[in-house]
């Protein structure tokens, strides 16, 4: 099983266009997103390519393959152009042995156990920690990374983790758990 993991497009289809091709290139059987699609936010400038109906577009045309979490961004009205539930703040996979958590980031499991992974997004800036027996894993922003971080995103393949480059599909981090 190989998924791909990416949170904070905030509306850029630029971004969410390059994406698309990691995704496709990646081959994964999922991409994993981690909230705040369609909208910049209060705290955030636009970003580049900023085009809320055609992010929208493009991730429909992905819309069997997307498991989506709700992001503190993301509102009841994007129901009416996105083509995929937006609607769970947390969602939990069994892999490979282990339980891994997927929520945003603004709101996070009270309940973590050893072993467990946590998957975030929110703060825009790529982790990968161990806290109190649990691994903390932040996939970063694919539009507006912050802490001069790279755009980047996840690929979770057998017991690895890999952070990758957005723009070029580099790894720049990687751990085995």
């Amino acid at each position: 099983m190989k998924y791909m993991i990416a949170s904070d497009i905030h509306g850029s289809a630029e971004y969410c266009g390059m994406l698309k091709e990691r995704f496709l290139q990646e081959g994964a059987e999922r991409l994993i997103l981690l909230g705040d699609l369609l909208y910049h936010g209060a705290r955030n400038p636009l970003p580049e390519g900023y085009s809320t109906l055609e992010t929208a577009n493009i991730l429909n045309s992905l819309k069997e393959r997307i498991v989506c979490i709700k992001g503190n961004c993301d509102s009841e009205v994007d129901s009416l152009v996105l083509e995929f539930p937006v609607s769970a703040d947390l969602v939990l996979l069994p892999f490979a042995g282990r339980e891994i958590f997927f929520c945003h980031g603004h709101k996070t499991p009270a309940l973590m156990k050893e072993g467990d992974i946590l998957f975030c997004g929110h703060f825009h800036v790529p982790a990968c920690e161990e806290r109190e027996g649990y691994l903390y894993c932040n996939c970063g922003s694919v539009s507006i990374p912050k802490e001069n971080s790279p755009r980047s995103y996840c690929v979770l393949e057998g017991n690895t983790i890999f952070w990758k480059r957005l723009e070029t599909g580099e790894i720049f981090l990687e751990r085995r758990f």
